[in-house]
């Protein structure tokens, strides 16, 4: 299995790959002014997704004018942080509105990263936002418990193949009980921590993100296909949301 050898070449690479560049902005830009685009049945934009050829998964009006892709990894503080600051304002004023569709693709930077990625993706489109959005508001306590795990077995890990490695971490992190309690039973959770296709697409997800769009960290975004630079945060993101709109 490829990805045995990837994270092992890899691993201490991946662990400085969250973005550190934290620069500040107080200014929100224009008001938006965009007309809304009616979704389909009077619904609501946000619960329209899909999953997208890259293997990412599409919030949103697929015809929107702005196309905006989220590189966030799922062990990343500052991925954590850019939900907690810009996550529900995304989705309220510009996702619901048709105006922007807004695609997450996992950038998996280790085996922690691995296990929790697999278990987000694993209940398919109806649950991927949702359990993405609450591993990021719990990613202290869920790391935390790994940190604080028994360092003979975490050494153990090293050992074992891909999949049990996989398993063996979302145990330690609580992350099956997590699952478990948003619709996704245990014995689902185990299928998915040991499928090698899914495991294998998200390594591949990662080189086709650095080869393509040479990403410098996560979170990383891009605009309507073109890398915005320096957006690790909410503040500096929106506003290149807003001059995409035309606002």
């Amino acid at each position: 299995m490829r990805i045995t050898y990837l994270f092992l070449a890899s691993a201490a690479l991946l662990a400085t790959a969250c973005n550190a560049e934290k620069s500040a902005s107080n200014s929100s830009g224009p008001e938006v002014t965009a007309a809304p685009v009616p979704a389909p049945n009077n619904g609501d934009w946000s619960t329209v997704v899909t999953k997208s050829a890259e293997g990412g998964f599409v919030m949103g009006n697929p015809n929107a004018k702005v196309k905006l892709v989220e590189f966030g990894s799922m062990t990343c503080p500052h991925c954590a942080e850019f939900e907690e600051q810009g996550g529900k304002a995304l989705i309220d004023n510009y996702v619901k509105k048709g105006l922007v569709s807004w695609e997450f693709r996992n950038f998996v930077r280790d085996p922690f990263d691995m296990a929790a990625t697999l278990l987000a993706r694993c209940g398919g489109e109806a649950n991927f936002f949702g359990m993405t959005r609450t591993m990021f508001h719990d990613q202290k306590t869920w790391i935390g418990k790994l940190q604080t795990a028994d360092q003979a077995t975490l050494q153990g890990l090293q050992t074992m193949p891909p999949g049990q490695q996989f398993s063996t971490i979302a145990d330690l992190a609580g992350l099956k009980t997590f699952a478990a309690q948003r619709g996704v039973p245990r014995a689902k959770a185990d299928q998915c921590l040991a499928n090698e296709t899914e495991a294998n697409q998200l390594v591949q997800m990662n080189s086709d993100a650095v080869s393509t769009y040479s990403i410098p960290g996560t979170p990383s975004f891009l605009i309507n296909g073109t890398l915005a630079e320096q957006t690790s945060n909410w503040a500096i993101l929106e506003p290149k949301l807003k001059e995409a709109l035309g606002s």
